[in-house]
C-alpha cells in the first residue's frame, strides 16, 4: 500500500504501519510499500501499541505517523555507544 492510499482512507488520524519495501539514500529511509496496522485518535495509544508490537517482533520495521504528513521519509540515526 502507498502512503497516499493510507492518508485517503484514514484522514486526520495517527496510524501504526509496518514497512514492507524501503530503501536508504543519504541517511534518509524512503518507504515505498507500507502495510497499515491500526489507526488512532490518541497518539499515546498509537505509541503504546507500537511498543507492544515492537517487543513481540523486534525485527519488524514499524512506525507511527499522522496522516497529515504529505510523505513518509525517515531520517536514519545510528547509535554508536553504550546503553546503560
Amino acid at each position: 500500500m502507498k502512503w497516499g492510499e493510507i492518508t485517503e482512507l484514514h484522514p486526520g488520524r495517527f496510524v501504526l504501519v509496518e514497512v514492507i519495501i524501503a530503501s536508504s539514500n543519504n541517511c534518509v529511509r524512503q518507504l515505498k510499500d507500507i502495510s497499515f496496522i491500526q489507526d488512532y485518535d490518541n497518539p499515546q495509544e498509537a505509541w503504546s501499541d507500537y511498543k507492544h508490537f515492537h517487543k513481540l517482533h523486534p525485527s519488524r520495521e514499524l512506525y507511527v505517523f499522522h496522516t497529515s504528513r504529505s510523505d513518509v521519509e525517515v531520517v536514519e540515526e545510528f547509535f554508536s555507544g553504550v546503553w546503560r
